[in-house]
């Protein structure tokens, strides 16, 4: 079963009944924050990611949990919501890449997670740590986050084209200058994306193509 069938049924179910919306990848978004998580010896611990979903992928969940309100009430709905998203990531290493020197950085298993409802939109909160703490020090990290299939779209919280403040940030005693580079697609990939329905498989990595870049350079 595709990853995004198992990661938003509901959604999927809704836009299908919309044929004007089943065209052309991405079927959904994400406005993400990013804090990089350092300890006091200046090595990388772990990334705080904040995802908020698309106003209407938020509408239909909370009106979902709400008809389920009989079986613990929208606060329980969106617990057992948490559960599953994290569940359906981590074969996926949460749709996170981290490279430093060139090498891949290996995560480990997400614990600390929860789901809110913010503004009218649903929010999934949650520390990806590293599989081994790394020194940051005079290095630069690269991370990109997306869905390989693009289906949702990933991309850093902004006001039109420039990113809010706290879109990517460092917490630590280290100083750390950062930078979110957009994605710049072949055209013929963009064209591909256009091309699919919403029962489509896109190529493995395709999002890879589409997604933004965010770079940390430490002193």
């Amino acid at each position: 079963m595709p990853s995004h069938t198992r990661f938003w049924p509901i959604w999927m179910t809704v836009l299908l009944l919309m044929p004007a919306l089943a065209q052309a990848h991405p079927h959904g978004w994400i406005d993400m924050r990013m804090r990089l998580m350092l300890d006091d010896q200046g090595r990388l611990e772990g990334l705080h990611q904040a995802w908020r979903m698309d106003p209407f992928y938020s509408l239909i969940i909370l009106e979902e949990l709400g008809l389920a309100e009989g079986e613990g009430g929208l606060e329980a709905g969106l617990d057992k919501l948490g559960g599953e998203i994290r569940q359906n990531l981590a074969p996926h290493d949460y749709f996170t890449e981290l490279q430093v020197d060139g090498e891949k950085l290996a995560v480990g298993e997400v614990t600390e997670y929860t789901v809110m409802e913010r503004g009218g939109r649903v929010e999934f909160i949650f520390m990806l740590p590293l599989e081994t703490p790394l020194p940051l020090s005079e290095k630069t990290l690269y991370y990109k986050v997306f869905d390989p299939t693009y289906y949702l779209e990933v991309v850093h919280e902004a006001e039109g084209k420039t990113p809010l403040d706290d879109a990517l940030t460092v917490n630590g005693e280290l100083t750390c200058s950062t930078r979110i580079v957009p994605a710049d697609p072949d055209p013929e990939l963009v064209m591909e994306a256009a091309m699919l329905d919403i029962t489509d498989e896109a190529e493995p990595g395709l999002g890879r193509h589409f997604a933004e870049t965010g770079e940390v350079t430490c002193d």
